[in-house]
Order: structure tokens, then C-alpha cells, then sequence
């Protein structure tokens, strides 16, 4: 986890002034923490805004029962991260090391109070986000997935963790590590995929669905009407957030995987306003998340829209796990979904050699080997520039003669100025081959006719997209393609 010492120091140069402190004061009661107590631990509820008065407290180690680091959060600084502004769940454990005096403000009041104090909002929600980024980069144990890199339902938690910036660490089920946590948490490491959530927690399943749950970012709403839901959470969908938020709406995002959409997968955004030097889609659209929620907006992940039915005034969505949302009104930014191309065993290979998204969790599973890209837009061209940082060899196919029509020239140029990428133009993969998971694919050239098998363990398929609209049938006019007519 974070040192703690670079909030300590961003707080040191802008701390909350006297007014923001007498402000949290009027809606805060006081605590204590006695000297040696646990005061939050790894799956507390993060529905309280903690500030520190007097006395001192650490990052803890609840199962080694040592500090993670020698660090002390302070008077004058506060508690937390951006499971606060989620109304999720704690990602770590504090213990006092002195006596503790604290403000205690409820998340309610707190998240008013923001919005209503520009200034202050802006140094809580900085400190909250780069501590956030800082537990992702020192890899802390929030959640462990002690299971083999090839198995398909590891890979999914791994990149449900990865995509939506939750700190996860992977454990080789034949490790030593791995032993310790089956002996700590009294389980056969060799026994199936096992998630633990903080020091001993299993979860019910190795799933998206249950580290969403027991973090708090399945966010289902009971007896609650909003004034609009939000179905999609990529850059559309999180910009109608924020708009919506700032406006004082209450506001849902409904998203079924991650927030960024297709987005939220690009290793590298160039020709986005105001980043001359880019950014990750990820990156974007995690700084749109933290904004809205910032104004209120709540998010609901993993979960899918099925259908959409009028309810009186309101409109009644249903979700696919059966909950029912209302809402006075509804955004639909669902986007495309990816196309998938006819090959047999596709399906097989889903997440064990096939894939649709080229990030750092996609990366790590061909490092040192060769593999393939399919498409001709400029997301194609994108995702073999960044798979050349840590592969082999990058072959990029192309259906047609060339990438002019379908690629930025800049992309072209890079890709035919790199060493390691190869453009193969008429061509198409016809087989795929392996056994838990891809290991070689077979090609067709259109040029000679001829069939050539390549050892590789990864295919990139970005050869576009159809609307993601079928949950709306009936309800709103589409094209022959189903695109939304406007």
C-alpha cells in the first residue's frame, strides 16, 4: 500500500484550512480511538468522512499483526480514499498508535458540504485519487486471486480488478504464497480459483460479480427513484454523469463490465482535447468517474440493463440480476458492441487467447511472444503499437490492400517504422489451436492462396463493433443495424 508520505506532504503544502475544518466540525461528532485499537478495517463500510484531530495512525497488517510501513496519518490530516466518493467499502486497516481524537462527518452531510465548498472538495478529492493510484502501483493486498494465470475465471477477476482501478495481486496457486494464504485461510491452494478480500476473506466465487459486491460497486437501490439512470459508463455516459451531478440530479450509472466502454480498453488516447501527450483511456475516464462522483452520482458495476418498461410517470429499468430501478428519466450511452468473427472455438479461447481489449491485464498473458491483431482502424493500430512494447512480435491482418482508408496516417507511419510489428495485408486467421488455452493460429493469405501456422498465444480481434441496443426493442426506432434513429 502507499507510503502515506507524498499525501502527507501534498497536505503540508495545501492543507483543509480553519473555516473547511469548523465546517466539518458542524456536521461531525467527535471520537476517540484508544491507543493499540483497530479503527478501520479491510471491508468497514466507507460511509463516514474521518478527521484527524490529535494522536496518530497507521496502515496495519491485521493477519502479520505489523504496520505496512512506518508511516503516521496525523492531526490535521484525514482518512480515506475513493471508496468514499463510491459509497463502497474499505480497501485497508488503520490502527492507532497514540490516542486518537477525530472528526467523524457522515458521508451524506460530507458530500454536500463538498459540493458546496469548491475548494475543499478539490483537495479531498485530489488526496482520495492518488491514493487510489498509489495502492494500485504498490500492489496491496485489498483483494488476492491465488489461482493459475490460464484458468478463465481468474483472468476475468484479474481484469474486472485491473479495468476498474482496484488494487489486486495475482498468486500462483503453486507458490509459497500461495501455501501461506491456504494455511491462513484454511484452503487447498491447488483446490480451484479463490479470491480473499482484505487479511482471511474468501468470496463466494472467483467472479466479477462478487468482488463488485463485497466492495461495494454493485450498487442496487431499493425503494429509490432517480431523476435519471444512466445506461453506459463509457466517455458519453460518464459525461452525462457529471453534467447531471453538477446540476444536483440524483443520478445512476448502470455499467456491465467497467467504466471507459470501448474506451476505456486504449492503451493510448492522442487526439483527445487538452492531453497533448496523451492519456490511457482508462486514465480519462477514471478522472470523469471521480468527478461525478465528487456531485453525487452513483455507479452500479457489474450490471447489465435488460429491459426498459413505463411505470406510471417514471420508467422501470430491470437489471440482469432481477433488480428494478426507477427513473424519471433515462440516458441511453450504451455504445457497440465488439464483433465477433466465425471461427470455431472462439468461444473456447474467450479470455484464454482470444481478446478484444489491449491493456496492461491482456499484456501480461503474451509478454515475450508473438501475436496477432486483427483489424484496420486506428484501435487496432493502437493495440499493436502497445503489445510491441513487451511481445516479440506484433503481426497486425488486414482483410483489405491497405490501411489508408481505415487508419490515421500517424498510426500508419509508427507501425511501418517499428521493428517488431508486421503488416500482413489480405489476410484473415481460419483456425485456432490449443488446449486450455490458444497456442497457434492458423492464417489464409489471400495474395498466394496459401495457409501458414503461427505460434502465438494471443489474438487481438478489433474489426468493429454493432450497437449495443437489443434491450431497447420496442421501445425506440433503429436503423436495419440497430443503430438509434435521431
Amino acid at each position: 500500500m502507499e507510503s502515506l508520505a507524498e499525501d502527507l506532504a501534498t497536505m503540508v503544502r495545501r492543507p483543509l484550512t480553519a473555516d473547511h475544518v469548523a465546517a466539518i466540525r458542524r456536521i461531525a461528532e467527535e471520537r476517540e480511538v484508544a491507543e493499540g485499537a483497530i479503527f478501520l478495517r479491510t471491508g468497514d463500510a466507507a460511509d463516514t468522512f474521518f478527521y484527524v484531530q490529535d494522536g496518530g495512525l497507521q496502515l496495519w497488517d491485521e493477519d502479520r499483526g505489523t504496520a505496512v510501513n512506518p508511516n503516521v496519518l496525523g492531526a490535521g490530516q484525514f482518512i480515506g480514499e475513493i471508496a468514499f466518493l463510491t459509497g463502497g467499502r474499505m480497501l485497508y486497516t488503520m490502527r492507532a498508535v497514540s490516542p486518537v481524537r477525530l472528526l467523524a462527518a457522515p458521508r451524506a452531510a460530507m458530500l454536500r458540504l463538498m459540493a458546496a465548498e469548491p475548494e475543499m472538495s478539490d483537495i479531498i478529492v485530489s488526496v482520495f485519487a492518488s491514493r487510489r493510484r498509489a495502492m494500485l502501483e504498490r500492489a496491496t493486498n485489498a483483494i488476492t486471486i491465488v489461482g493459475p494465470a490460464e484458468d478463465r475465471q481468474v483472468r476475468a477477476a484479474l481484469a474486472f480488478c485491473t479495468r476498474n482501478k482496484l488494487p489486486v495481486t495475482l498468486v500462483d496457486p503453486a507458490s509459497e504464497a500461495a501455501a501461506d494464504w491456504g494455511q491462513a485461510c484454511s484452503f487447498a491452494p491447488r483446490t480451484g480459483p479463490k479470491v480473499i478480500f482484505g487479511a482471511r476473506e474468501i468470496l463466494r466465487e472467483c467472479s466479477p460479480l462478487a468482488i463488485a459486491e463485497r466492495i461495494g460497486i454493485a450498487f442496487t437501490p431499493v425503494d429509490m427513484t432517480f431523476d435519471v439512470v444512466i445506461v453506459g459508463g463509457g466517455p458519453a455516459g460518464v459525461s452525462a454523469a457529471v453534467y447531471a451531478g453538477a446540476e444536483g440530479l440524483c443520478a445512476l450509472v448502470v455499467e456491465d463490465l467497467a467504466i471507459g466502454g470501448q474506451a476505456g480498453t486504449s492503451s493510448r488516447i492522442e487526439n483527445y482535447m487538452g492531453f497533448p501527450t496523451g492519456i490511457s483511456g482508462a486514465d480519462l475516464c477514471f478522472q470523469g468517474e471521480v468527478q461525478a462522483m465528487k456531485f453525487g452520482t452513483r455507479f452500479a458495476i457489474p450490471h447489465r440493463v435488460t429491459g426498459l418498461d413505463p411505470d406510471g410517470r417514471d420508467w422501470c429499468l430491470t437489471q440482469d440480476n432481477g433488480a428494478r430501478v426507477l427513473a424519471r428519466a433515462v440516458i441511453v450511452a450504451t455504445g457497440v458492441e465488439y464483433r465477433r468473427l466465425p471461427l470455431d472455438r472462439l468461444e473456447e479461447f474467450e479470455g484464454a487467447g482470444i481478446y478484444y481489449a489491449a491493456t496492461e491485464i491482456e499484456a501480461r498473458w503474451c509478454r515475450d511472444t508473438e501475436v496477432v491483431v486483427i483489424g484496420g482502424g486506428n484501435s487496432a493500430g493502437q493495440a499493436a503499437m502497445f503489445l510491441s512494447r513487451s511481445t516479440r512480435h506484433v503481426h497486425v491482418l488486414v482483410r483489405g490492400k491497405t490501411l489508408a482508408d481505415s487508419m490515421s496516417s500517424y498510426l500508419v507511419e509508427r507501425l511501418v517504422k517499428s521493428l517488431n510489428i508486421t503488416i500482413h495485408y489480405r489476410t484473415q486467421v481460419v483456425g485456432l489451436a490449443g488446449e486450455k488455452a490458444l497456442s497457434s493460429v492458423t492464417i489464409h493469405s489471400a495474395e498466394d492462396g496459401q495457409d501458414w501456422v503461427l505460434d502465438a498465444r494471443a489474438v487481438f480481434v478489433m474489426v468493429g463493433a454493432a450497437p449495443n441496443t437489443g434491450w431497447l426493442q420496442g421501445r425506440v426506432a433503429v436503423d436495419a443495424q440497430g443503430y438509434v434513429l435521431t
